[in-house]
């Protein structure tokens, strides 16, 4: 779990991407840095990286289209707990499921199959911690379905995201569409505000950030590159598709020592070539991508 001292600084101060300060270019500028890695890697590379107590940010394809995969169930949960925040969702609620509802990797929800059901804040730790489809959808439903999804990152003013359906069919975009997207840029101040801002009430946030913690799937993506001294946190997402390829993407909020404020690091990564095993390589160009975020906070 996350100590509260180290969320005591800066977290509530508002900042505007549109209007964010212009990064400060060390001897390597840190745009080349991040085309550096999607040369290298053979895809396609999304990020943003904005430090939150000071405003100055940057990225490579921030303005770009990507899809979310599981990294939608980060926003997912912070709508279930901003519902029970404002005493129109009782986490004690318990909601049934079958084997019909077992969809891809759904550990938890299968583990209780015989039980047929499980307390929604059960299913909330379970989209979080484990990315639990089953309990996504689960969950979804009982929400109001994708549209209250997009509508939730309308109502904390993101206007780039969206999605159009559940798990699995959304870690694809339709050709043509936008559907099932969104922008690093957007999804930096969406996971600003939902982790470190006023979305959600101090226990949630607490609540949300311990889960984060203790999410096991980034440990080889951007919390990879952190220091020691330093404190990292995060939600992933990972979609492999023939004809497509394979999508590896990470949410992450790092945390340095002492005083200085966190910083928010955005990926989306798109390797063209299918592999039914998540790559070492594809997970290291997050990696990458973290190195430099460390690297550059002002």
């Amino acid at each position: 779990m996350i100590d509260r001292r180290d969320f005591a600084f800066g977290f509530g101060a508002s900042v505007i991407l549109s209007k964010c300060a212009v990064a400060r270019v060390s001897q390597i500028d840190p745009i080349e840095r991040l085309q550096a890695i999607e040369r290298a890697s053979g895809g396609r590379l999304g990020a943003f990286i904005l430090d939150t107590g000071s405003g100055q940010c940057f990225g490579w394809r921030a303005d770009e289209r990507f899809c979310h995969c599981s990294t939608f169930k980060l926003s997912l949960a912070a709508m279930a707990l901003r519902e029970s925040d404002a005493n129109r969702l009782d986490l004690a609620e318990t909601l049934t499921f079958s084997r019909a509802d077992i969809v891809g990797y759904s550990p938890v929800v299968e583990r209780n199959l015989a039980k047929g059901r499980l307390p929604i804040i059960t299913l909330v730790e379970a989209v979080q911690v484990t990315s639990d489809n089953a309990a996504a959808n689960v969950l979804m439903r009982r929400l109001g379905g994708p549209s209250a999804m997009t509508r939730f990152w309308r109502e904390i003013g993101d206007n780039k995201s969206r999605l159009d359906g559940y798990e699995p069919a959304i870690n694809v975009i339709a050709p043509g569409t936008e559907e099932n997207s969104t922008t690093p840029r957007a999804m930096a101040e969406t996971v600003r505000r939902i982790v470190l801002g006023d979305v959600l009430s101090s226990l949630s946030r607490d609540r949300l950030r311990g889960w984060m913690a203790v999410t096991q799937s980034g440990l080889q993506r951007i919390r990879a590159s952190i220091p020691a001294s330093w404190r990292g946190f995060d939600k992933t997402g990972t979609g492999m598709r023939p004809n497509i390829g394979n999508k590896t993407n990470d949410l992450a909020v790092l945390v340095p020592p002492s005083d200085r404020s966190p910083l928010v690091v955005i990926g989306y990564f798109e390797n063209p070539s299918f592999s039914e095993d998540v790559r070492p390589g594809d997970e290291a160009a997050l990696k990458a991508l973290g190195e430099v975020a460390v690297a550059w906070r002002p």
